[in-house]
């Protein structure tokens, strides 16, 4: 009887960490759409929508949403030094049942020159579903 219970619960356990990680997945997928379509308050629906983001770059650390907004509205102003980004997922982990961490490769290429690097990024699980609590891009 032992062995039958444990054979309903590991489909159900497996399910849960598919839906989870095809949300962020999604999140992610639609961050790219937003940035190549040039706009970057949709790109950013994604993050958490706080003072509380952590944001670390090249610059250091910023904090805050709306910083960050900030941050790369300046940075990346116009088409030309938007270009067309591209992710490429290495590492998707389940660090608990509200954490998971993501590790990859970005890429833009653009008229103003092709840049990339890696991220990795920290989601939290909120009663609105999925968001970026800490993204550190090199």
């Amino acid at each position: 009887m032992k062995f039958f219970l444990v054979i309903l619960f590991v489909p159900i356990f497996a399910f849960s960490q598919s839906k989870d990680e095809k949300a962020i997945l999604s999140i992610l997928s639609n961050q790219t759409a937003a940035w190549n379509e040039g706009d970057l308050e949709k790109f950013m629906v994604g993050y958490l929508h706080t003072d509380s983001l952590m944001f670390i770059g090249k610059s250091g650390i910023t904090y805050g949403y709306a910083a960050t907004l900030k941050n790369y509205q300046k940075s990346y102003a116009g088409a030309d030094k938007m270009g067309k980004l591209s992710f490429e997922i290495l590492h998707l982990k389940k660090l608990g049942r509200k954490h998971y961490l993501v590790v990859g490769k970005w890429s833009l290429k653009r008229t103003a020159g092709d840049v990339g690097g890696h991220y990795t990024l920290t989601f939290e699980k909120q009663s609105g579903g999925w968001v970026i609590i800490a993204d550190h891009s090199s």
